[in-house]
């Protein structure tokens, strides 16, 4: 496997649009605020161009054919949220962004007032709200020595890396998005993870995948259309609102991904045999497209993306993409915007406002086809 370099642009090219451009009106009353009864019972907007048609994610299998492929992500959310203070004082919220075996973390911290470096952070167990219920509640300590932008860098104390590792695991609560206006209940910790959910890491689900389950799989399996997986970390940056007016000024976060050379072989296959590419969610289309920046062709890596794919760009790999819908303004919403076009894009939103489709993480999906020009 190769390490793939850092890039902030898919093609160097500077595009025209604003970020009021990607604006769309929503009602909150839409946004879904828990899981449906099972898992594939949401609806499913197909756009194809300027052709928009409904139906329901079970019909899936119906949408495709014989000899088409399917990639997922494979990233299991880790129970990032946790709770504590400062050693001097004063109550925090810890988003756990990535947590290294050297006990080093990286972290969002949410305080009163910014920690310094050398700050040390208190993590309790259970959270200070409950803390008065017992008397020696346990407690991880984690000095801070630097940021990443939003980020927080922090150390763990040597020796007790392993420690840090099995208290998030015991103690951590599953990072159910903002949007999402309650706290995460026992139901959560099953359905805000794919059932193929494998390599811990993640702040934040691969939402587009939360909607197949055993039957899906079984429908797509008896038509003839396989699947594969990759691994992208999506981390927290995923809901960082983007703040410039020039979309092509914001800096794109960094994720970790890996593809494996059992992924980059099926895909091989199924282009040879004239199959299509279906990417499950944004994550696994930055994953592949970033693979083949370089070469135009999928290759197998370990490595960070920051790949940041808006209009004016060009697919390499994916030839559809099955996405659930996204927040006005936001990087994902620019991505499927690249794919399937703006204008077309936009109307699709607006058309699945009007019919009431249940938005963001526990919302309803689309399944979006390339605008010409797109794919070389």
């Amino acid at each position: 496997a190769t390490s793939l370099h850092l890039t902030t642009s898919s093609d160097g090219i500077v595009s025209d649009f604003k970020l009021s451009d990607y604006h769309y009106e929503l009602p909150t009353a839409l946004i879904a605020q828990a899981p449906l009864p099972n898992r594939s019972d949401s609806r499913m907007l197909v756009l194809n161009g300027k052709a928009r048609t409904h139906g329901s994610v079970s019909e899936l299998a119906q949408c495709l054919k014989p000899g088409d492929h399917l990639v997922f992500n494979n990233t299991r959310v880790i129970p990032a949220r946790l709770y504590g203070r400062k050693k001097s004082g004063g109550k925090l919220e810890f988003m756990l962004e990535r947590l290294g075996l050297d006990g080093r973390v990286l972290a969002k911290i949410r305080a009163s007032k910014s920690p310094k470096p050398g700050t040390v952070i208190e993590l309790h167990a259970p959270y200070p709200e409950n803390s008065s219920t017992q008397s020696t509640p346990e407690i991880i300590d984690l000095t801070v020595t630097g940021r990443q932008d939003d980020l927080f860098e922090l150390q763990a104390r040597v020796g007790s890396e392993s420690q840090v590792v099995q208290f998030v695991k015991n103690h951590g609560e599953i990072p159910l998005p903002p949007y999402i206006e309650r706290k995460p209940d026992e139901k959560d910790h099953e359905r805000y993870q794919t059932v193929f959910a494998e390599e811990p890491g993640a702040v934040a689900a691969p939402t587009a995948g939360l909607h197949f389950d055993k039957a899906l799989f079984e429908s797509l399996e008896n038509r003839g259309i396989s699947h594969s997986f990759i691994t992208l970390h999506v981390g927290a940056g995923t809901f960082q609102p983007v703040r410039v007016e020039n979309p092509d000024d914001h800096v794109m976060h960094a994720e970790r991904v890996s593809v494996q050379s059992d992924t980059v072989e099926a895909i091989a296959a199924c282009k040879k045999r004239d199959g299509r590419v279906i990417a499950v969610g944004t994550t696994c289309v930055r994953a592949l497209e970033a693979s083949a920046k370089e070469t135009g062709v999928v290759q197998a890596f370990e490595g960070e993306t920051r790949l940041f794919l808006t209009p004016g760009a060009s697919f390499n790999v994916v030839d559809a993409m099955f996405t659930n819908f996204h927040l006005p303004e936001s990087t994902l919403l620019m991505l499927v915007a690249a794919f399937a076009g703006l204008d077309e894009t936009l109307a699709a939103y607006r058309d699945a406002v009007e019919q009431e489709y249940r938005f963001f993480s526990y919302g309803d999906a689309m399944l979006v086809w390339p605008k010409e020009g797109v794919r070389p």
